[in-house]
């Protein structure tokens, strides 16, 4: 699964964050960060986006402005909000 490669030791990863599902696209709409793509892969997905969560809220939610680049959802702006 996507989930176990990224969220496993494959990627490094062993343990240092939660990997949830979304399969309706509930929490995705939710935040306003829905990508239609049912055209090409059958389904609304999720824009790319990092977001840090403290105690339950969210701190910060860094959206890519074209939904799939690779520029404020990558690590270090993340860190910068820290």
């Amino acid at each position: 699964s996507t989930q176990g490669t990224w969220g496993g030791k494959g990627q490094g990863a062993g343990g240092r964050g939660r990997m949830l599902a979304d399969p309706r696209a509930e929490f995705t709409i939710g935040l306003g960060t829905e990508l239609d793509a049912t055209k090409v892969l059958g389904s609304v997905r999720t824009k790319r986006f990092s977001m840090l969560v403290e105690n339950g809220s969210i701190k910060a939610l860094n959206v890519e402005p074209d939904a799939t680049g690779l520029n404020c959802s990558l690590a270090d702006p993340l860190l910068d909000s820290l």
